[in-house]
């Protein structure tokens, strides 16, 4: 297996985990509403909503973190970053991994499975509301999301590898952008004409290939080998 090919494997890991867990979003949007209706409208709080709710968006940010990754979402100081060339990008990069991210994320992984070990050696349950549901799923969250995102992490050490030897980035996959909803919205609008829509996109997808581990240096010459 190849390293694009290894790259892709990881990549749809992360993409389908990220998806899957994406749902809860629904269920969380759902238990709120119920419980905002069952207070006020027919006041019949539910003792155990708030542990519950915590849960639930906890398990969604956590399970995410890896699609998030595969993605290129997570927020970067970019004011020095974009300015490098894809190698140099790629060297600061493998060097904060190795200095911070893999033994932060190995930290985790062994403090989140003792901590989940322990919860389910007691059978605890939530002190936070008096009838505090069992905990102890929920903190197996925290070593099994840790696990994802070193998984992804070693796909983006090879990343940056590749990137070393040829001086460009492997492709990421593709999904729904937010400039997708925005291209979709302004190509239905009646109030905006052609040229505007198209200036309005480039400097969208401008943005947006800044924030994917391009350069304002490739943007530079790219328009200088433009005739």
């Amino acid at each position: 297996m190849n390293a694009r090919r290894l790259l892709r494997t990881i990549d749809l890991v992360s993409y389908g985990s990220g998806k899957a867990f994406a749902w809860l979003i629904m269920a969380l949007t759902f238990v709120v509403s119920i419980e905002v209706f069952k207070r006020y409208i027919l006041n019949a709080p539910t003792a155990w909503i708030f542990d519950f709710n915590s849960m639930l968006y906890g398990t969604l940010f956590m399970m995410c973190g890896a699609y998030t990754l595969a993605a290129a979402g997570h927020v970067r100081a970019d004011f020095v970053y974009i300015y490098m060339k894809p190698r140099g990008q790629a060297a600061l990069d493998l060097l904060l991994y190795f200095l911070f991210f893999i033994p932060g994320i190995l930290g985790l992984i062994y403090a989140g499975y003792d901590y989940a070990a322990l919860s389910w050696r007691i059978g605890e349950h939530s002190t936070v509301t008096a009838e505090g549901p069992p905990v102890y799923h929920f903190k197996t969250v925290i070593p099994l999301a840790g696990a994802l995102v070193m998984f992804q992490g070693l796909a983006e050490i090879i990343r940056c590898i590749v990137c070393l030897r040829t001086g460009a980035w492997p492709s990421r996959l593709e999904d729904v952008e937010e400039i997708d909803v925005i291209e979709t919205q302004l190509g239905r609008s009646e109030f905006v004409d052609e040229e505007s829509r198209r200036a309005a996109m480039e400097g969208a997808h401008a943005i947006d290939e800044a924030a994917r581990h391009r350069t304002v240096v490739d943007e530079t010459e790219r328009q200088s080998r433009t005739p």
